[in-house]
């Protein structure tokens, strides 16, 4: 099979535990891109975060090329950032569950087009987020001064995975029409329904003319399962957590620590082309 897409989540599983893309991984994407191949970071972040990875990748206002952002909330194009795709939540949900996350010990993010703000933000957040992307810090107990914005997605931070689940139940009669997915074991992430990465990737296969068989998605955490089911190859990292692991067509013997994308492109890429 020639796989022609490979959409990748970024934190813990691209990007290593000091910040950076290692020389492997980016010699073995660049190659793909030889070939044809396109890489996709798929993030949970805003697609305005990623630059040094891309500019590490060689990827960083390149025409043609794109990114996933905000779990499929948005798709843009990298030379310009223009939106192929955008959706996102209404301002009253966000308010809503702003003024719900204020009852929980949780830092709460919310993400518009073009910055993140943050209530509660925490040393070890601060700590977390270094060199990952910026962050307004917000004081107050309503969103209003956002009302009119596009707002994203939203979600709320706290390590205790068991506690993120805690809340998830708590607030079910507010999210029964909403995306709940969990990220880098420590967020649990509220998106408009049906915007996942899976949805980005299989919008952005359609848009480039790429069948679903042809596409390749990697990642580690919850809200990576979506692209995982929805690609053709599904890849979980060595490091994924494991109630991810079993819908996984392959496993990589690396962590993100070791080059696993490089693992990946290598045994199904570039050795199907030799």
């Amino acid at each position: 099979m020639k796989y022609k897409i490979i959409a990748c989540d970024l934190d813990e599983t691209l990007i290593r535990h000091d910040r950076s893309v290692s020389k492997e991984d980016v010699e073995a994407i660049k190659k793909a891109a030889q070939i044809g191949v396109k890489f996709v970071p798929a993030t949970g972040r805003g697609f305005n975060s990623v630059d040094k990875t891309l500019k590490e990748l060689g990827l960083y206002k390149k025409e043609n090329e794109y990114v996933i952002s905000y779990n499929g909330g948005a798709i843009t194009e990298n030379s310009t950032n223009r939106f192929l795709h955008f959706e996102g939540i209404s301002f009253e949900l966000a308010s809503e569950l702003y003024k719900k996350g204020l009852n929980y010990d949780v830092c709460i993010h919310i993400y518009t087009k073009d910055k993140v703000y943050a209530y509660n933000y925490t040393q070890d957040e601060r700590d977390y987020l270094a060199g990952r992307m910026e962050v307004t810090e917000i004081f107050k107990d309503n969103i209003d001064f956002l009302k009119g914005q596009e707002i994203v997605k939203c979600l709320y931070m706290n390590t205790d995975f068991s506690y993120l689940k805690e809340i998830e139940k708590d607030i079910k009669e507010i999210t029964t029409g909403i995306d709940i997915s969990y990220s880098s074991n420590r967020y649990i992430e509220f998106n408009h329904k049906g915007v996942n990465k899976g949805a980005g990737l299989l919008s952005l296969a359609e848009h480039l003319g790429v069948k679903q068989e042809e596409t390749i998605a990697i990642g580690d955490n919850f809200n990576d399962l979506s692209m995982i089911k929805a690609a053709a190859l599904g890849v979980g990292v060595q490091n994924a957590v494991e109630e991810i692991k079993k819908y996984c067509d392959y496993l990589t013997k690396a962590t993100y620590n070791e080059s696993a994308v490089a693992e990946v492109i290598n045994k199904f890429v570039l050795n199907q082309i030799k």
